[in-house]
């Protein structure tokens, strides 16, 4: 048990510190150059469009068909709350991150910095997983369980729980389980619940890793599925910018967008290939057939145009978590093309 808190402290203390010294590096309001992008991403195969992004130089291979060299830095970071600091403090140009970070930040800087959305990542279920047999539903969790996910109350994980807390027991009793809840990056929060040596006896995360721990551990079972909390497919992670780097840096904008839609059209047209990039990019240590049955999952759809994000803002707004009341997609996402037919 001391050993998995040691690892969180210290990937919390790594972060906290990484974050601060780019924060002295680059104050509030700084930003790329165009010709520069600096992209902030987190763990699972939800990011396989920025990995068959990176893996094939897309950016830059756009960025070229533009008439610009762009200088291309892909981060690793875990929770929503890390990588919105990071976007603020200017260390990064693009955050990677759930829906409910997204909704924090544009809340936070409306009228300012103006953070919108850029691009979905795709829809994917996310499970919450339990490894306590006498839990069927949310409403089985008591004071002895302890729910793993990367950020309490900011992480989309945990706005997707306080959702279906809220439909199960009422608006007023919409953060209920938050008390439950503890943050730790999902390769930790896996091997908790693979090993059962620790007080975490559930995950709320997202693919492959709630698959790994279906896979590994029979005690694992599904408690809830984000798709029935918000009541279809949705774009759960996605990617954000504040509105001067879309201004100020055009061409590297465009060529990043375009980047994103050729990633989304070879992972539909060549699955095997792009879990084969996902592995070598990220150097992960699933099983392949696990992650391509991810890739293959029906439920699963690579694109960048996001769907069934509003409601989630209009009850952040409802319950106060956010001040600010988004009324359409525009509000909180930047008025792109691939926008079309979106939610």
């Amino acid at each position: 048990m001391a050993r998995a808190w040691g690892k969180r402290k210290s990937l919390a203390a790594r972060t906290a510190a990484w974050v601060a010294l780019a924060a002295l590096i680059a104050p509030i309001g700084a930003h790329a150059k165009e010709g520069q992008i600096r992209i902030a991403q987190q763990f699972g195969i939800v990011y396989l469009l920025l990995n068959v992004a990176q893996d094939q130089k897309l950016i830059e291979k756009h960025g070229k068909a533009l008439g610009v060299d762009i200088d291309v830095d892909f981060v690793r970071l875990s929770g929503g709350a890390a990588v919105n600091d990071a976007l603020l403090s200017g260390a990064i140009d693009v955050a990677g991150a759930g829906v409910g970070p997204l909704f924090t930040i544009w809340d936070r800087t409306h009228g300012k910095h103006n953070v919108k959305g850029v691009a979905s990542l795709g829809n994917f279920p996310y499970y919450l997983v339990s490894t306590n047999p006498a839990v069927k539903t949310i409403a089985d969790f008591t004071d002895k369980d302890r729910i793993a996910l990367p950020a309490v109350t900011v992480s989309v994980q945990s706005r997707i729980l306080q959702l279906a807390s809220a439909k199960l027991w009422g608006d007023a009793q919409f953060n209920r389980l938050d008390k439950l809840q503890v943050q730790l990056p999902h390769p930790e929060a896996t091997a908790a619940l693979i090993s059962e040596g620790t007080e975490v006896n559930a995950h709320f995360g997202n693919p492959p890793f709630s698959e790994q721990i279906l896979e590994t551990n029979p005690n694992a079972h599904i408690v809830l599925n984000s798709y029935d909390a918000l009541g279809g497919p949705a774009s759960a992670t996605v990617l954000y910018a504040t509105e001067r780097f879309r201004q100020e840096s055009p061409k590297t904008y465009q060529a990043f967008l375009a980047a994103l839609n050729e990633a989304a059209q070879y992972i539909q047209a060549n699955p095997e290939g792009a879990v084969d990039t996902f592995i070598r990019v990220t150097n992960a240590k699933t099983d392949r057939n696990l992650i391509l049955q991810v890739v293959n999952n029906p439920q699963v759809q690579f694109t960048t145009t996001p769907h069934n994000t509003l409601q989630l803002g209009e009850f952040l707004h409802r319950v106060g978590a956010i001040k600010n009341k988004p009324e359409t997609l525009k509000d909180y996402f930047f008025d792109d093309a691939h926008l079309a037919g979106g939610s």
